[in-house]
């Protein structure tokens, strides 16, 4: 890649935990001229970042957007244009959920090169930091991964087709429609599936609940969940492991 060409390279930040970022993409924040990121990202990142990088937070937090998606995409090929290579810096993996295919359509239109760095994904990273299998032989031989909210903001009707399923169900983006799931869940007599939630998964100030379809609105009261979290739904959660804390074995080694 020619420093000074025009160029977007969307980067997957991971969950949280600022160790699950790939080697690739730390070399992307590393050669970046712009840096536009989340709000879900680690911002401790940042510190890859070159002292005379452009930072720009286009976030959301708590329903308020710095930026809109539109504003986001227009964003990126100023800024591509005037400085050269543009970080798209998002949660997870940026491929899922993450919009990160719609801006790589659309900047491409005014010429950019266009490059991709997957992250770890938050849908598998944060059950497992919980020690929760998506999968086990004898319980669990599929999962669905599905957001709660569509664009027009309604329940997606994955969730009803997923609660059809006997897979694990990883549901992000959903703790303001819990209620509703829960409805879905009970109309397909599953009150008694096992359920966790997850807020800042992976991060220091993780938090989780354990519960069943039938309680967990109460659990995430006393407990006081909130978003950002990911609902984990399905009998693999009675199978959760015990582990260790990874950053507590490195630290000891």
């Amino acid at each position: 890649m020619n420093i000074n060409t025009p160029k977007l390279t969307v980067v997957g930040a991971g969950p949280g935990d600022e160790d699950l970022i790939t080697l690739k993409a730390i070399k992307a924040i590393e050669s970046a001229n712009v840096i536009l990121y989340d709000a879900l990202i680690n911002e401790s990142l940042l510190k890859y970042a070159s002292k005379d990088v452009e930072l720009v937070f286009v976030g959301k937090r708590k329903g308020c957007y710095a930026f809109q998606q539109d504003q986001i995409n227009e964003l990126i090929v100023t800024k591509a244009k005037e400085k050269g290579h543009v970080v798209r810096l998002k949660g997870g993996d940026p491929f899922i959920f993450g919009r990160g295919a719609e801006e790589i359509d659309y900047v491409r239109e005014f010429g950019l090169e266009t490059y991709v760095v997957p992250g770890i994904s938050s849908s598998l990273a944060v059950p497992a930091y919980q020690g929760i299998p998506l999968t086990k032989r004898g319980v669990s031989e599929s999962f669905w991964v599905v957001t709660a909210t569509t664009k027009d903001h309604a329940l997606s009707t994955d969730v009803e087709l997923a609660a059809k399923s006997t897979a694990t169900i990883v549901i992000l983006m959903g703790m303001h429609k819990l209620k509703e799931i829960v409805k879905v869940f009970y109309a397909e007599n599953k009150r008694n599936v096992p359920v966790a939630i997850i807020q800042n998964g992976t991060r220091d100030n993780e938090k989780v609940g354990i519960g069943t379809i039938r309680n967990i609105q109460q659990v995430v009261k006393e407990n006081e969940l909130a978003a950002p979290a990911i609902i984990v739904i399905g009998e693999v959660v009675k199978h959760r492991a015990v582990l260790n804390s990874i950053q507590q074995a490195v630290e000891n080694k």
